[in-house]
């Protein structure tokens, strides 16, 4: 006698399939349907994106992005902070846990230009420790559109030894959005199915995004 559950997990995967077959056909057919005239106007998008990209990447790099520099004063903290709209600003004192926090900080602002990544000596900036209460050193503060959203105190959420991965504070720094991230780390070597993953996704922005 047949199982009746296996009969419908079996029915349901059935129909599962059928739509997803249904509507890979359906993404073919409209493919086919494409003209010169629809082309062109895809390539011209996809122009238009890489090209206002590439003003935002020279604008940022103009600006500071893609290198870790060090801000001397409080003064310059508020330009930079005003001028990009998202900062990660490593409060530090010359000491070892600062040079680790250094290392890191210097490979990810090369990895993520979209993001300005700055240091400033926490014992020469009194005003700026007391209001963003900075106490434990290395501090991390994240910075969205001028206001500090998160911390990153010390090595605590990183392992509580200095021997974390650039990964792990990329991932961690990705929590509150300051990076653009697609949940795999951009240092580590992607696999076939996100390559694949994110052809299918900027093809989709190409077709649905101004």
């Amino acid at each position: 006698m047949a199982n009746p559950i296996q009969e419908i997990l079996e029915k349901q995967v059935m129909t599962v399939a059928k739509a997803m077959e249904d509507k890979l056909d359906e993404d073919i057919a409209s493919l086919e349907k494409l003209d010169e005239d629809d082309l062109e106007v895809l390539r011209e998008r996809r122009l238009k994106q890489m090209k206002k990209m590439a003003e935002k990447k020279k604008r940022w790099r103009s600006i500071g992005h893609g290198e870790y520099s060090e801000i001397h004063s409080e003064k310059d903290f508020f330009t930079v902070v005003k001028a990009s709209e998202r900062v990660v600003c490593h409060f530090y004192r010359e000491n070892w846990p600062c040079k680790v926090m250094d290392k890191h900080m210097s490979i990810l602002a090369k990895q993520h230009i979209e993001t300005r990544f700055v240091k400033i000596q926490a014992e020469k900036s009194p005003f700026l420790a007391e209001r963003l209460k900075i106490v434990v050193l290395p501090t991390l503060a994240l910075i969205k559109n001028t206001k500090v959203d998160d911390y990153v105190v010390g090595f605590n959420e990183l392992g509580g030894k200095g021997d974390f991965s650039t990964e792990d504070l990329e991932e961690r720094i990705a929590r509150a959005q300051v990076i653009h991230y697609e949940g795999e780390s951009s240092l580590k070597p992607k696999s076939t199915t996100q390559v694949r993953r994110n052809v299918r996704q900027s093809a989709r922005s190409d077709s649905d995004s101004e």
